[in-house]
Formats: structure tokens, sequence, C-alpha cells
């Protein structure tokens, strides 16, 4: 999501209005690999225009408004089923971009074998 600006993207929060907890459990990877990929490593890739995230703990869908340009019938399906399932929406307010866990752990844990220093000091 570097490509895109804070301020142009939305957050669809896993909670309803009314406070109570969105089932089923897994509606924001669901939504988010609809436009995700395979990479070269076999493994799912999101796209930068809807990608799941954890905001203080709870689930997240991060929508960029630009999807409503390249993808416009997701957009409105996404924004649709939000409002018809009474779920929060508000623009991304956060101060800084961090990538999804997938993204984080991958450059935490190098695909090569090769141990980090924190794993050496571990052993």
């Amino acid at each position: 999501m570097k490509d895109t600006p804070f301020r142009d993207r939305l957050i669809i929060d896993g909670n309803r209005e009314n406070g109570s907890k969105f089932r089923p459990s897994d509606w924001v990877e669901r939504i988010s690999a609809s436009l995700a990929s395979f990479g070269p490593d076999n493994r799912l890739r999101y796209s930068s225009l809807v990608q799941p995230c954890v905001i203080q703990g709870q689930k997240c869908l991060v929508v960029a408004r630009k999807l409503n340009q390249t993808h416009p019938e997701l957009y409105d399906f996404i924004l649709d089923f939000a409002r018809r399932n009474e779920l929060r929406i508000q623009e991304d307010r956060r101060k800084t971009d961090r990538p999804v866990a997938r993204e984080r752990r991958a450059r935490q844990w190098p695909q090569d074998g090769a141990m980090t220093p924190a794993q050496a000091t571990m052993r």
C-alpha cells in the first residue's frame, strides 16, 4: 500500500455499529482474496487495493479509494456489504503504513534458511 496516501484509504472494522463482532470471522480474508494472487513462492499476495489488517487487535479491511477507478463493481460490493452488515467504515488515520502480518514475517524470517541476528543469539 506504499503507493496510496493514507487519506485515500478506508478502514472497515470487524465490529458492527452496535459493538457486536461480525461473523463469520474470516470475512476480511475472503474479501481480500478477491484481488489476491499467488507469488513465485506459491504464497498468497494481497493487492495493495484491498488487504487485511489488524488494528488495535481487531481484524479490519483496508480498501484504497483507487479501487473505485480500477474495479468499480468490487468497490461498490465492499461498501454495500459493509453498510448492509452495519460495519464501521472510517478513513485511514494511521500515521505509518504497516504491512500485513505475512509480509512482516517474511522480512523477519528469511526464506533461504539464513538466520537473523536475533535467531543466532537464541541458539
